[in-house]
């Protein structure tokens, strides 16, 4: 298990599902090498796509921007040890 907490930075996720996010990252972490941050988000995903449904995104990195839409209750932004994490599931058009 990675040392440390995760803060978040924003979010519009339910608790629960709060919670699911930062303990994926973590296990994915402890799976994936800490700079492989293509693998690290390909777990992410996968995890929630089966958890909640298709159509999520992951984005794990230690330095990046972004600008998205996401569907209501479904976007967590959050930094655990130096690595930033934002997961959200794309809004429909």
């Amino acid at each position: 298990m990675l040392e440390g907490k995760a803060l978040i930075e924003d979010t519009d996720m339910p608790v629960r599902m709060q919670i699911q996010a930062m303990a994926c990252a973590s296990q994915a972490l402890d799976v994936h090498d800490v700079f492989d941050y293509k693998s690290i988000a390909a777990h992410i995903k996968k995890e929630f796509d089966s958890r909640y449904g298709g159509g999520w995104q992951c984005v794990v990195g230690s330095n990046f921007g972004c600008f998205f839409t996401h569907s209501k209750g479904t976007f967590i932004y959050f930094t655990l040890e130096t690595i930033n994490f934002l997961i959200f599931k794309g809004a429909s058009s």
